[in-house]
């Protein structure tokens, strides 16, 4: 792994980095000069288990490169153990720059079958660990003057996906969750933005394969590199990125896009006030030719990736 000083003198927390995209950002942000707390609570992709040995392995890697890194086993989805995540970091390292909310679990099923366990199991790890670690590390970063978040999203959520209403919508919440950071917290320089990666790992490694079409997806996703998404959560962890914040960044191999947000396509006014009647015979024929269809993210990303 090349050697950068990107992130020379900095603290970074990884969640979810004993494996897949979290470990290749955990690498990373330590081969460009951080010292790492790498967390990972070595569950299964559907959140039972622990395991420390994943996180582990991870820091041995970055202490053998030459790195700094300790372990934290803690789970994001509790407040008091998030906590416990960001002090771990201050307890090694005396300080916390960059968070990067990668942790998650998955509980696909049909909206109309999810139980409200399956709903809140994958809200608590996903939206709640991120405000949770976020806000943990806050104090810290106000007082400093500086420092930076980057979130996990993804296009379940920016798009949308079967089976996974709750993992899309704890993904775009994460979007929200992020901009009212960057909003919040610019005074004191900090920064929010989100990664939404397109890579295989165990976290998608569940995507049915039933048909020759979900074949031929799962084929080219299998191409996509976890270590292709570590350079952009990298970047945008220094101070190189020191004018982006409140942005969606997707990245797919050696492929980057900047992602819409919503704004305003069409607007229609009347100085009598609308009825539903009204609405239906002037605002639907006009609207209509710009209505988002209902599409997927692989409808939407349908070449094939750099």
């Amino acid at each position: 792994m090349h050697k950068g000083i990107m992130l020379k003198d900095k603290v970074a927390v990884v969640t979810g980095s004993g494996r897949g995209i979290g470990r290749d950002i955990a690498l990373e942000m330590a081969a460009q000069g951080a010292k790492v707390v790498v967390n990972d609570i070595g569950a299964s992709v559907t959140g039972e288990g622990n395991d420390a040995s994943p996180g582990q392995q991870v820091v041995d890697e970055i202490k053998a490169m030459g790195g700094q890194a300790a372990l934290s086993t803690d789970s994001v989805s509790e407040w008091n153990s998030a906590n416990h995540i960001i002090q771990c970091a201050l307890d090694n390292f005396g300080r916390i720059d960059i968070v990067v909310n990668n942790a998650g679990i998955l509980r696909d099923r049909m909206f109309f079958a999810m139980s409200p366990e399956e709903w809140k199991a994958v809200i608590d790890v996903h939206l709640n660990g991120s405000f949770y670690v976020s806000r943990a590390a806050a104090p810290h970063f106000k007082s400093q003057q500086s420092g930076a978040y980057v979130h996990m999203t993804s296009t379940s959520g920016l798009i949308g996906n079967l089976g996974q209403a709750n993992y899309g919508a704890a993904k775009l919440g994460i979007v929200a969750l992020s901009r009212s950071i960057a909003g919040d917290m610019k005074r004191y320089n900090v920064r929010s933005n989100c990664i939404s990666p397109f890579a295989w790992s165990r976290m998608i490694g569940s995507i049915p394969t039933d048909t020759p079409e979900q074949q031929a997806r799962v084929a080219k996703l299998q191409k996509l590199g976890t270590a292709q998404i570590a350079p952009m959560a990298a970047f945008l962890a220094s101070d190189a990125a020191a004018e982006c914040t409140a942005q969606i960044f997707a990245v797919r191999g050696n492929e980057i896009f900047l992602m819409s947000q919503p704004r305003p396509i069409r607007g229609m006014h009347t100085s009598e006030g609308w009825t539903p009647e009204t609405i239906a015979e002037r605002v639907l024929p006009s609207m209509k030719p710009n209505f988002f269809p209902l599409e997927t993210s692989n409808i939407v990303f349908s070449w094939d990736p750099v």
